[in-house]
């Protein structure tokens, strides 16, 4: 559901765009992921953490949504990852289809979510704010 497989490269820099915007930290390298990863951990935030592609329509058609729940909910730290941008980074996490959505407290996964479900992604992001607050 809302998934894109595959590995149809397409070399557009302006669609990056889409990934911006709200809260949300483009991570481009390992070394500012693991400097995101610790901030977090350092301000006790759960993460949320998109692994995107450019050229797959629901990572796009989920991407302004996320900006949005990053301004609703600062108590978290949204990070998008390119997965053309980090593709050892992104196979280590064993990204099957685009967009996946993982939810870390202390650097420990705490929840997952494959595919551009909207409902499905604010229900745990707003579970993930509710235990991050208390």
């Amino acid at each position: 559901m809302g998934g894109c497989a595959g590995k149809a490269r397409h070399d557009d820099d302006e669609d990056r765009l889409n990934f911006k915007g709200g809260n949300v930290h483009l991570i481009t390298t390992k070394e500012g992921w693991e400097q995101k990863i610790s901030e977090a951990n350092i301000d006790g935030k759960t993460v949320v953490a998109n692994f995107s592609a450019s050229w797959c329509g629901p990572c796009r058609v989920i991407a302004p949504v996320y900006a949005e729940m990053s301004k609703t909910y600062p108590q978290l730290m949204f990070l998008t990852i390119d997965v053309d941008d980090l593709t050892d980074f992104s196979s280590s996490w064993d990204i099957r289809a685009t967009p996946t959505f993982f939810f870390l407290k202390n650097g420990q996964q705490i929840d997952k979510l494959v595919g551009a479900n909207k409902p499905e992604l604010e229900r745990k992001v707003l579970a993930a704010a509710g235990a991050s607050s208390s």
